[in-house]
C-alpha cells in the first residue's frame, strides 16, 4: 500500500472515531451505580443532555437483596421521598437534574438519594477519560459531602 493511501486511511479512521471519541467527553450516556460504602453495582443510570441542561434517570436496580424484595415488594418504591416523588417507582424516576457544565465539571445541579429521600447539590467530574464518572453530593460547600464512582456502559 503507497503511504498516502495509509495516511488516508488512518486518518478516516481517526475522523470516523471522533464522534465515539467526544461522546465520552461529557457526562451524556448510561452508567452502571456502584455504591460507595459497599462498592456493590446498585442501579444502571441514563443520563441525558437537552439545551445544555443534564438531567439522570434510574432504568433498572442492581443487586436487590432478598430483604429489599421482602421490604419493598417487586417494584421499589421511593418511600423516604417528598412530594410528587413520594411512593412513585424508583425505576424510571428522575434522580439528577439542572446539571451544566462549568468548564471540566458539571455542577448546578440536585440530586435525589432515593434511599434516603435527601435531595443534595451535585459536581460532576469525568475520570479515566470519559470511562468513569465522579459523582459529588454535597449540603453547603463541595469540599463536604460524599462521592460515587460510576462505571459507563
Amino acid at each position: 500500500m503507497k503511504p498516502s493511501n495509509c495516511f488516508a486511511l488512518v486518518f478516516g479512521l481517526l475522523l470516523a472515531a471522533g464522534p465515539a471519541l467526544a461522546a465520552n467527553d461529557t457526562p451524556a450516556g448510561t452508567w452502571k451505580t456502584i455504591d460507595d460504602t459497599t462498592h456493590q453495582a446498585k442501579s444502571i443510570v441514563e443520563i441525558s443532555e437537552h439545551d445544555g441542561e443534564y438531567q439522570a434517570k434510574i432504568v433498572k436496580l442492581l443487586n436487590r437483596s432478598p430483604e429489599d424484595i421482602a421490604r419493598d415488594g417487586d417494584v421499589a418504591l421511593c418511600h423516604a421521598c417528598s412530594g410528587a416523588r413520594k411512593d412513585k417507582p424508583i425505576e424510571g424516576m428522575v434522580i439528577m437534574w439542572g446539571v451544566r457544565q462549568d468548564g471540566t465539571v458539571w455542577d448546578g445541579g440536585k440530586i435525589l438519594d432515593p434511599k434516603s429521600g435527601k435531595i443534595y447539590k451535585v459536581k460532576l467530574s469525568m475520570l479515566d477519560g470519559g470511562q468513569k464518572l465522579d459523582v459529588h453530593g454535597y449540603i453547603g460547600f463541595a469540599l463536604l459531602g460524599r462521592s460515587q464512582v460510576w462505571e459507563r456502559q
